[in-house]
C-alpha cells in the first residue's frame, strides 16, 4: 500500500466568477483561485473581473495568505495582439501570482517585457507529453497545465520526466467535446468562436433526431413519423460496420455530443503520490455553492492523502448533489476497480439533497435565512459551513416581521430557524430528501477541520 505522509500536498486551485465566488473558495478550503481578464480570457461571459475588481481580489487573496491567478489564456486573432501589453500592463502590475496563457506569441511578448512575471501554460495549449513540458520549461515557463486527456500513468511519466517544473492537473468540472476547448462548433452554429472566450456550449444543447427522405430534386425534407416515448437511435461510424452505437432520444431530446462531468475526487490519493503540484476544479460560470461544496470535498480529500487516511467514499454523494451532467473520471483510468464501482451509486442514493438557502445571519440562538429553493418546519437539512457540516431538524420558522410560518416557498423569502451557535459567515442549509435521516439533536458533534459526515440510520 503506498504511503502518503511522506508526500507533499498539492494546491487545491478553484475557479471564481465573482469576489463572491473567490470568498466562498477560500473559506472552503482553497488554496488559490483564478480569474478570468476580460477580453483575453477563455471566459467572456459571466466575467464580472474588470480590472478594479482584480485588484481587489488580490489584494484580499494576499491580505489572506492565498494565491491569485489571472486566465489570460485566449488564442487571439491580429486584432487583439494590438491591445494586449497595453491591456496586460496594469494587470501585471497588480502582482498576480501567475498569469494563466496558451499563445506563444503571447507568452513571448509578456517575457519581453515582463521577464519575472509568473507564467502557467493554460490546458489550451494541450501539453500531452513530457517533450512538450520540457519545451515549455525552457523558455521560463513556471508551471504547465496539463491536458485532461492524459491517463493516470501518463501523467506519472511526465512527473518522471520532468520532476523540476510545476504539473496542474483538472479534477472535476466540465469537459469539452474537443481537446480542452479547441472545438469549433458553437463558431460554426452561431460565431461564437470557443478560442476567443465566447463559447456557448454548442455541444451540450438539446438535439431532436427527425426521419428525412429526398425528394425527387435532390432535396433533404423532413418527414412526419411516429416515435415512442424514449426513442434509441443507433449510430453506425463508416469504418466500423456492425459498431452499432445507441444514441437516447427522450421527450426532452438528444444530447449526443454532450460529454459527463470530470469528477475525480477518487484519484486525488493517486495524483498526490504521484506529485502534482496542483489540483484544479472547473466552473467559473457555476455558483458560490459549487465553489464552497466542491473545495470542500476536495480539500478533504487532499489532506487525507497527504495525511494517510483511507479516501472518503462519501465524496461521491455530496458532489452527486451537485448540478451535473452525470460523471465521469475522463481519461484518467479506462476502467474502475469493482471496490468504486459499487460507490458510485450507493453513495449517491445514500445522499439526496438540495441547497435550500444562504445563511445570512445568526443571534439568539436562530440563524437568518435567504431562501434558495423551498424548505418546510419538519425538513431535515444539513447545515454547511466552512468548519464542517452537520445535520439537524428545522422544528418552527419566523419571517423578518416575526410571524410565525410553516413553509419558505423558495426565492424571496427570509425567516429565522433554531439552530445551535455557529458563525454564519459563508453558510448554507441544503434540505434532505433521504426519509431515513432520522436527527437527535444529543447526537450531534461538530466535524472537526472539513470533514464530511453521512448522517447515520
Amino acid at each position: 500500500m503506498i504511503k502518503y505522509t511522506t508526500m507533499k500536498k498539492p494546491e487545491l486551485l478553484s475557479p471564481a466568477g465573482s469576489l463572491k465566488h473567490m470568498r466562498y473558495a477560500y473559506a472552503y478550503g482553497a488554496d488559490a483561485i483564478y480569474a478570468g481578464q476580460p477580453r483575453y480570457s477563455l471566459r467572456v461571459r459571466n466575467n464580472s473581473f474588470d480590472s478594479k475588481t482584480l485588484e481587489r481580489g488580490i489584494l484580499e487573496a494576499h491580505a489572506n495568505n492565498k494565491k491569485f491567478f489571472v486566465a489570460s489564456n485566449i488564442i487571439p486573432h491580429n486584432s487583439k495582439i494590438k491591445t494586449y501589453m497595453k491591456d496586460i500592463e496594469p494587470i501585471v502590475n497588480l502582482n498576480p501570482d501567475a498569469l494563466i496563457m496558451a499563445d506563444p506569441g503571447l507568452i513571448m511578448m509578456v517575457k519581453e517585457k515582463f521577464p519575472n512575471q509568473v507564467i502557467h501554460l493554460s490546458v489550451q495549449a494541450n501539453a500531452i507529453n513530457y517533450a512538450t513540458v520540457k519545451f515549455w520549461k525552457n523558455v521560463d515557463i513556471n508551471r504547465i497545465i496539463l491536458s485532461r486527456e492524459l491517463s493516470l500513468d501518463e501523467v506519472k511519466e511526465i512527473r518522471q520526466e520532468c520532476p523540476d517544473i510545476e504539473l496542474e492537473v483538472f479534477v472535476h468540472g466540465a469537459l469539452c467535446i474537443a481537446y480542452s476547448g479547441r472545438c469549433l462548433l458553437s463558431g460554426y452554429f452561431n460565431h461564437r468562436d470557443p478560442n476567443q472566450g465566447s463559447c456557448t456550449n454548442s455541444c451540450r444543447w438539446k438535439y431532436d433526431v427527425k426521419q428525412a427522405e429526398e425528394t425527387l430534386e435532390g432535396d433533404i425534407k423532413a418527414v412526419e413519423i411516429k416515435t415512442s416515448e424514449n426513442q434509441i437511435v443507433l449510430l453506425e461510424e463508416q469504418s466500423r460496420p456492425g459498431e452499432l452505437m445507441p444514441a437516447f432520444e427522450d421527450e426532452h431530446g438528444t444530447y449526443i455530443m454532450n460529454s459527463k462531468d470530470l469528477r475525480a475526487v477518487e484519484h486525488v490519493h493517486t495524483l498526490t503520490a504521484i506529485g502534482i503540484d496542483s489540483l484544479k476544479i472547473e466552473g467559473r460560470t457555476k455558483s458560490h455553492y459549487y465553489a464552497a461544496r466542491t473545495a470542500q470535498v476536495y480539500r478533504q480529500a487532499i489532506d487525507d492523502a497527504v495525511a494517510g487516511h483511507e479516501f472518503n467514499k462519501d465524496a461521491f454523494g455530496v458532489l452527486e448533489n451537485l448540478a451535473n451532467r452525470g460523471y465521469t473520471d475522463g481519461f484518467y483510468q479506462r476502467h474502475q476497480p469493482e471496490e468504486l464501482q459499487t460507490y458510485f451509486d450507493n453513495y449517491s442514493r445514500s445522499n439526496k439533497q438540495q441547497v435550500v438557502g444562504e445563511i445570512l445571519d445568526y443571534k439568539d440562538g436562530k440563524a437568518f435565512i435567504e431562501a434558495k429553493n423551498k424548505f418546510s418546519v419538519g425538513d431535515s437539512i444539513e447545515v454547511i459551513l466552512p468548519n464542517g457540516c452537520f445535520n439537524t431538524t428545522i422544528k418552527s420558522m419566523l419571517t423578518e416581521h416575526n410571524e410565525v410560518l410553516n413553509v419558505a416557498k423558495g426565492s424571496g423569502y427570509r425567516v429565522w430557524i433554531p439552530m445551535r451557535d455557529i458563525k454564519p459567515e459563508l453558510g448554507f442549509i441544503a434540505r434532505n430528501f433521504d426519509e431515513k435521516i432520522k436527527i437527535k439533536n444529543k447526537n450531534i458533534q461538530k466535524d472537526p477541520l472539513l470533514k464530511i459526515r453521512r448522517p447515520s440510520w
